[in-house]
């Protein structure tokens, strides 16, 4: 597999989100690297569970990759929504068409930075008044995907939203065979 991808943890980021992403991505074996936005490579997420990034933001050429991922929490959004190196990225990546992802509060850090104008987009309900403001088209699925843009609404939802970027990747019939090895139920 020669697509990249980078998911950013902040402290206060929310660990079942961030880790089930990186879990699914390895089991399909799509390279995903753990970015910390802290200084060191040590993150401590919403509920005390210490995380051991792969690397800093710092570090990171961001031309090697083909995705960023941004998981919620609080405070990992606003952490993560207060960091310039990556929301520059996040920019640039929309802008050039590459791929970008969030879920649960961070899709607001995308709204806020204009990226979900028109889109089509699902958050945390604690976030909805934000992407509306955004001019996000609101939807209340597990996730969304709009063009390069994948959106998902919170931990509960931390699996649909890495099987969805495994299928992007690796194509549905891919994702479902990840889906029934880790039976994971199907919805409806």
């Amino acid at each position: 597999m020669d697509k990249k991808t980078a998911i950013f943890l902040a402290n206060g980021c929310e660990e079942v989100e961030a880790l089930t992403t990186v879990d699914l991505l390895r089991r399909a074996e799509i390279p995903v690297t753990m970015v910390s936005i802290n200084g060191t490579e040590e993150v401590t997420g919403s509920h005390g569970i210490r995380i051991m990034a792969d690397t800093t933001i710092e570090k990171l050429d961001f031309d090697a990759y083909d995705m960023l991922i941004c998981p919620g929490g609080i405070p990992g959004t606003p952490n993560l929504a207060a960091c310039p190196a990556l929301t520059k990225q996040l920019v640039k990546f929309q802008e050039e068409g590459k791929e970008v992802a969030a879920i649960c509060a961070a899709p607001s850090i995308l709204a806020d930075l204009g990226l979900l104008r028109g889109k089509t987009a699902a958050c945390n309900p604690s976030k909805e008044n934000v992407l509306r403001a955004g001019g996000a088209n609101l939807v209340f699925a597990p996730v969304a995907e709009d063009g390069n843009i994948i959106t998902s609404r919170a931990m509960g939802t931390a699996v649909p939203f890495g099987l969805k970027i495994v299928e992007h990747y690796r194509g549905r019939e891919f994702a479902e065979s990840l889906r029934k090895t880790i039976l994971f139920a199907e919805e409806g």
